[in-house]
């Protein structure tokens, strides 16, 4: 009769044990904690999709601006590119048909060509212009004395007179002055040529020209056959500035001047 007891208490035991592993589902707290959380993730992946989607829209309008933008740009482009084509198609045809007017011209001979020489290139000079605008004084003097090499004497007038004008504190002005005196006294305007020397002397007391300018008084004077002023010009030379070509020369126009009695 115990084993029997003991066979029916564990028969009970299974039966209990049994009856809690039957419990339906919707009443098993394990199981309804799980949907719960189930649930959940369930919606925060849609979420998660979602704002992902949205991101994704957001990029796609801009770049649909953006690529509304660039074909505005583009055919702006293409409008100004087809105005600019015009005009400068309408350039080349006015082009065009001046220069086959101009070679008819040429042709027919109706019209010449000279080139616009600068002064050192054969060019002359317009009165009140130096021979080189905006370049230095000495760059100017060079010019200028190079016009008188050439034997230019008009333009190197015209140039050593704009010299004086424009540099008289330069340190060749008394150069420029005596050259100036010069142009006067080779085109034989001996009274112009006398008054210019002068300068230089009174301007210009300790000029290495100044022997020089007295010499060239004396020459002027001796053509204009004033024989007293030319001779004691021509004495001063020699008293003043011996063992010098100008006093060497002044001597030899007072042996010619007694030679002839004048």
């Amino acid at each position: 009769m115990r084993r029997i007891k003991v066979s029916g208490l564990g028969l009970s035991l299974l039966l209990a044990a049994g009856g809690c592993t039957m419990m339906p589902p919707e009443d098993d707290p394990v199981f309804l904690k799980l949907s719960e959380i189930d649930s959940r993730v369930v919606r925060v992946e849609r979420v998660i999709d979602n704002q992902g989607l949205m991101t994704l829209v957001n990029q796609l309008e801009l770049l649909q601006e953006e690529t509304r933008a660039l074909r505005n740009q583009v055919e702006t482009l293409e409008h100004e590119l087809e105005q600019a084509s015009g005009r400068q198609r309408s350039q080349y045809l006015d082009i065009d048909g001046r220069l086959e007017q101009l070679e008819q011209r040429l042709a027919d001979g109706s019209v010449t060509v000279t080139a616009d020489l600068g002064v050192l290139d054969g060019g002359t000079l317009p009165p009140g212009q130096l021979p080189l605008p905006g370049s230095s004084d000495r760059a100017n003097y060079q010019a200028a004395f190079e016009l008188l090499k050439q034997g230019r004497f008009q333009e190197a007038n015209r140039a050593l007179t704009q010299f004086l004008v424009s540099f008289p504190d330069s340190a060749l002005a008394d150069n420029a002055q005596y050259w100036l005196a010069e142009t006067y006294y080779v085109a034989q305007q001996y009274e112009r040529a006398l008054a210019q020397f002068q300068l230089v002397i009174e301007n210009f007391p300790q000029s290495g020209k100044t022997a020089d300018a007295l010499l060239k008084i004396g020459y002027s004077n001796y053509e204009l056959r004033r024989w007293e002023p030319a001779r004691r010009a021509l004495t001063t030379v020699v008293s003043n500035y011996p063992e010098t070509t100008a006093a060497r020369l002044a001597a030899q126009r007072l042996e010619q001047m007694v030679a002839v009695g004048n």
